[in-house]
């Protein structure tokens, strides 16, 4: 035993004078960058000025025992975080968040084409990023440059899709990488899919990912079809004012993982034969069934249900997809029921650890909306 328990409370607190000090530091390289850029004015000739300030990266990297690259992305970053972020830069001083979560709202500014969009952002997002992980907040932003420049979004996606490849790259001992640029939706039913046959395999000493990658070879090695068709399960949601046209916006898969225009949406269902449901959420207890099952184990529906309600794991920043978790009871059958409300994903992992008593203190609530429409592609 520990003579001086170490609390939770001491490790938030050290999170945060680290990040109060990374602050410091970078509020210094802009500083430092600023004075030099002014320095270098005073050079007798324009190219003087011009090779002085291209040794400032370089000087930066030397004194942080980076890149001059690094640097240079660093100082960016600060810089832009300091002159169009100031509640950002404000969190990141005073310790509330780190820089990591820094870097990605500079990197949202970057795709926002209006000033009052970067306003926006600044003044709502430190609220969300300071209680959540940084794969959380990226999730965030990107569900917010949808939602406030929805057109704009929708023609980066439309460039980004007509940019789709794929490309191999052969490595050592024997193996290579398979890369593909593609839409989300088709890299979802991808992922789906090999998880899904995967686990219908044998036991055959194979683990689960080896049984994919098998998978994966022998599908791409196999098929003479020179045309993509989805046939495993894909959900997505979709507002449904974007879904009848009264503005632009995007279809987001169940786990928010991605998103895609919902003007794509359209296209796969003019090449399938899709069903539309309706899924609303109880406003008050966020039960998405109002059906009771007499056994113990959830059944298809009520899985489904799950998997659009909660998204992923119930716990706090585990992003596991709610179709990968198992459905644990809040309280345990038979004393508790299998319904909506007492039911939620748990990875695996998570779910072994609450069996075990060792469940994480900070739990995800269910989600307090209503899922308008989503489609699903069998």
């Amino acid at each position: 035993m520990f003579d001086n328990a170490i609390t939770v409370d001491a490790l938030a607190a050290a999170r945060r004078a680290a990040n109060v000090a990374e602050a410091r530091m970078c509020a210094l390289m802009v500083d430092y960058e600023t004075q030099e850029r002014e320095t270098s004015t005073h050079q007798t000739t324009s190219m003087g000025a011009l090779v002085a300030r291209s040794l400032i990266p370089t000087e930066v990297g030397q004194a942080m025992g980076w890149s001059a690259q690094q640097a240079t992305l660093r100082l960016h970053t600060c810089r832009t975080a300091r002159s169009r972020t100031p509640f950002v830069w404000s969190a990141f001083g005073a310790g509330d968040i780190d820089y990591a979560a820094v870097q990605a709202v500079v990197t949202t500014v970057q795709k926002l084409h209006h000033p009052e969009s970067v306003t926006r952002l600044d003044t709502t997002v430190v609220a969300y990023a300071s209680t959540h992980t940084t794969a959380e907040l990226k999730r965030w932003l990107r569900r917010f440059v949808e939602r406030v420049e929805p057109d704009e979004a929708v023609t980066r996606a439309g460039a980004e899709r007509e940019r789709r490849y794929v490309r191999v790259d052969h490595g050592d001992d024997g193996m290579s990488w398979i890369s593909a640029y593609v839409p989300a939706h088709v890299a979802g039913a991808v992922e789906r899919r090999l998880w899904k046959e995967a686990r219908r395999l044998d036991a055959d000493g194979r683990t689960l990912e080896q049984k994919s990658a098998d998978l994966f070879a022998a599908w791409l090695t196999t098929s003479e079809s020179t045309t993509a068709m989805i046939d495993v399960d894909v959900v997505l949601t979709v507002p449904a004012d974007v879904l009848a046209g009264a503005r632009s916006g995007f279809a987001t898969s169940a786990d928010d993982a991605w998103s895609i225009p919902a003007s794509w949406v359209a296209e796969l269902a003019a090449a399938g034969d899709p069903f539309w449901h309706r899924m609303v959420v109880d406003p008050v207890t966020d039960d998405v069934l109002s059906v009771e099952y007499v056994g113990r184990f959830a059944n298809a529906t009520l899985r489904r249900a799950l998997e659009i309600r909660d998204g992923t794991c119930a716990t706090a920043g585990c992003l596991t997809p709610a179709w990968k978790c198992e459905i644990d009871h809040r309280i345990p059958w038979p004393r508790g029921s299998t319904t909506a409300t007492n039911t939620r994903p748990l990875s695996k992992a998570h779910h072994a650890h609450k069996s075990h008593g060792l469940t994480p203190k900070t739990v995800r609530p269910a989600a307090g909306f209503v899922v308008d429409v989503y489609w699903s592609a069998a």
